[in-house]
């Protein structure tokens, strides 16, 4: 499957979430709620999960192998970097005295 979109929303704070992704294939499937975390050993994707009953978190959607998981991590590390690298600027809705 083909990734067409990767939305990215920084998150700021003091907990290791650094951000949540969204990821879209073939403009017809999204995986909403994918958390960008702050590892012991850098950034980590975490899937959306639950929790259950006996307090164990389980997957609502994964990757079913290591090479869609790896193109999904990928994907979603180089939205959250180019993010970091380039900031969106503020727009200024300030009236303009020349009207």
């Amino acid at each position: 499957m083909k990734v067409t979109d990767v939305k990215v929303r920084k998150i700021n704070g003091e907990s290791r979430l650094r951000g949540v992704s969204s990821i879209t294939f073939e403009n017809q499937f999204v995986v909403n709620d994918i958390r960008i975390i702050e590892g012991e050993r850098g950034i980590f994707i975490a899937m959306p999960s639950r929790k259950t009953s006996k307090g164990n978190f389980r997957d609502i959607a994964h990757p079913i192998n290591s090479e869609t998981r790896q193109i999904i991590e990928n994907c979603i590390k180089t939205k959250y970097q180019d993010l970091l690298d380039n900031p969106p600027q503020e727009e200024d809705f300030s009236q303009n005295s020349e009207n």
